[in-house]
């Protein structure tokens, strides 16, 4: 409409033009207005410079609040755009279009939207529920195989902390797992969005619940800034779950066949199970954790598992366990098995 008011914004990285191309043609069959927002790839996304861009582009839309923001991209588009929806206008309603896996079964499913700032990643942002999310995964057929193996690290802690049977798919058939039309990718794709979206259904602001998501999380945080990220974060999550459940091992609440399984299950999806460059940095990294936005009153608070799909928040172990796992996953000190 002429007067501004509704209108599509499709904000997507350069190297999406043709599909955003197509997905724009199908909008303007249906009547709608369109506007295509290119924004830079990867994380270079997610910097208040984009965003301001991104809000004049919207005034010059003169976008309402029967607008729609479109993303589509991976999960740094996915959170850029969300961002900047959830505060144009005081929030507009965002369709999340994921591209890679890892944004399908986490960036954009959770309504968890932010930047990065000189004060670190993900410290600005707001939590905006999508109005839909469309997971096509014919967009992963360019998807290189390392992220799309990348993103079965997600996948897989799903599995541990509420579906097994993600875990029987990805064990029973890994080269499927990692094949973009496979029905086994299709179906990990579905398990894991469920697993999330139920989750998220009863907390979206991450007061309780919600935290069991950051399965593995804690320990990957710290070894992907330990290595600058050059760490994928899905291969971070692997190793970030196997110490975990070291953890939870140690402190007498997971057996040791549910501590195997850990290893079994990353190793068949080709995920890294250890994390040798550690060896010997184990106070930076526990800096490092105690620098997260989960910590309170300076204890590492960590998501452990009393069994497969049981997951427990916020416990505490104390700091021998913390390096016995840490040397047990780096292979820094005894009971490393690998």
């Amino acid at each position: 409409p002429g007067g501004g008011g509704g209108g599509v914004a499709l904000v997507h990285a350069p190297e999406l033009a043709a599909r955003v191309g197509r997905y724009e043609e199908s909008l303007r069959d249906a009547g709608l207005t369109t506007e295509r927002i290119t924004v830079p790839s990867g994380e270079a996304a997610k910097s208040s410079a984009v965003v301001d861009m991104l809000w004049e582009r919207l005034g010059r839309m003169r976008m309402g609040r029967d607008g729609c923001v479109v993303a589509v991209g991976g999960g740094a588009t996915t959170d850029l755009a969300g961002f900047a929806a959830a505060t144009w206008l005081r929030g507009v309603p965002v369709v999340q279009v994921p591209t890679t896996l890892l944004a399908m079964v986490d960036a954009a499913v959770g309504g968890k939207t932010g930047i990065d700032t000189a004060a670190g990643k993900n410290l600005v942002g707001a939590f905006h529920s999508p109005s839909a999310v469309v997971c096509d995964v014919a967009a992963l057929e360019t998807l290189p195989v390392e992220e799309l193996r990348a993103g079965l690290g997600e996948v897989v802690k799903c599995g541990l902390i509420a579906d097994p049977v993600i875990l029987d798919r990805v064990m029973a058939d890994p080269a499927e797992a990692i094949r973009w039309d496979s029905p086994v990718l299709a179906e990990l794709v579905a398990r894991s969005v469920a697993v999330k979206a139920a989750v998220v259904g009863k907390d979206l602001a991450e007061t309780g619940l919600r935290e069991i998501l950051n399965y593995g999380h804690t320990y990957a945080h710290a070894v992907e800034t330990a290595t600058g990220y050059h760490w994928r974060h899905g291969e971070a999550v692997a190793v970030g779950c196997v110490f975990a459940a070291e953890v939870a091992h140690r402190m007498k609440r997971l057996g040791s066949d549910a501590l195997a399984l850990h290893r079994q299950a990353f190793t068949a999806a080709g995920l890294p199970v250890s994390f040798p460059e550690g060896a010997g940095r184990f106070e930076e990294l526990l800096k490092i954790m105690r620098s997260d936005k989960k910590v309170r009153a300076g204890a590492i608070r960590m998501v452990v598992l009393d069994g497969i799909g049981l997951p427990a928040r916020g416990v505490t172990p104390d700091l021998a366990v913390l390096r016995e796992a840490h040397e047990a996953v780096t292979g820094a000190g005894p009971g490393d098995e690998a």
